[in-house]
């Protein structure tokens, strides 16, 4: 039944990430911690395997597309491994709480940036002056 739930959430979080064109982490991870009783640093270790089949089909989309620079995708690549075993050093020697407050803190700057985006005037419009009244 976990997986199942685990599955759900995922998809939802996806979804709705997508739509609002953030990153799914930013909803599977909160998901993970609140539905499944999982702790910080396991919800994000979920959430960034879970990333791995996505990051695979996208990258073969968009190439499909013309979209994907191989050249930077190599180096990023190759430069991944090194963050990652950094991040896994600094994630198991910081407290749990520690994990908490900086991805909260994280949520915070995503809202901060949707809503700016969301009140922008989009491009190619103007807004009305007093002169042009």
């Amino acid at each position: 039944m976990e997986y199942v739930l685990a599955a759900i959430l995922g998809f939802a979080g996806g979804t709705v990430a997508g739509l609002l064109g953030v990153g799914g982490g930013i909803l599977f991870v909160p998901a993970l911690t609140i539905f499944l009783d999982l702790s910080q640093l396991h919800a994000e270790s979920t959430s960034l395997l879970a990333i791995v089949p996505v990051a695979i089909v996208g990258a073969w989309r968009q190439n499909r597309y013309g979209n994907v620079r191989l050249r930077d995708g190599i180096v990023i690549g190759v430069l991944s491994p090194v963050g990652v075993l950094l991040g896994v050093l600094i994630s198991n020697s910081v407290p749990e709480r520690a994990l908490e407050l900086g991805f909260a803190a994280l949520l915070v700057v995503v809202a901060v940036q949707l809503t700016r985006r969301a009140w922008a005037t989009p491009a190619g419009t103007t807004t009305p002056t007093t002169t042009d009244r």
